[in-house]
């Protein structure tokens, strides 16, 4: 399971990567309209902030201390600074999940996230699932908004 969900990791990262390289103008990363309160730009240091802090930090101890509110404060983060934060996620999640044993999916998750206990397993697919939807939004977002 532990390598199945890092080629997931890995590959979703990847895509990020991709998506975030493919706009035309860098600006429109950071372009919202209408409904779309959250840009491309925010919802990758969202993605980044997120797995670094629940992959890297908790079952890592990376050190790292996540900012959460700055993922959607911060504006204008060239897109160069943005593939490397991704980069640099891609190397803790992959260096995390290698050093995870089997056993240690089963048991109880660290942080009680939800208000209810869950398994690492299940918060790890949580945590690629929700990855792969805000990398829906991201490719939307770009397709609708880089004109």
């Amino acid at each position: 399971m532990i390598k199945t969900l890092d080629k997931l990791f890995q590959r979703d990262l990847e895509k990020l990567k991709t998506e975030i390289s493919s706009y035309k103008d860098e600006k429109n990363l950071w372009k919202i309209s209408g409904d779309v309160k959250n840009s491309a730009g925010n919802l990758c240091l969202h993605l980044c902030g997120n797995l670094q802090h629940f992959i890297g930090a908790t079952l890592g101890n990376s050190g790292y201390i996540r900012k959460r509110d700055e993922e959607f404060i911060r504006k204008n983060v060239p897109a160069k600074e943005l593939i490397e934060e991704i980069e640099l996620t891609t190397k803790v999640v992959e260096q995390t999940l290698n050093n995870l044993k089997e056993e240690q999916l089963s048991e109880k998750f660290p942080i009680n996230v939800f208000g209810y206990e869950m398994t690492t397993e299940y918060f790890l697919i949580h945590l690629a699932t929700h990855l792969n939807y805000h990398l829906g939004q991201i490719n939307y977002h770009r397709r609708l908004l880089d004109n």
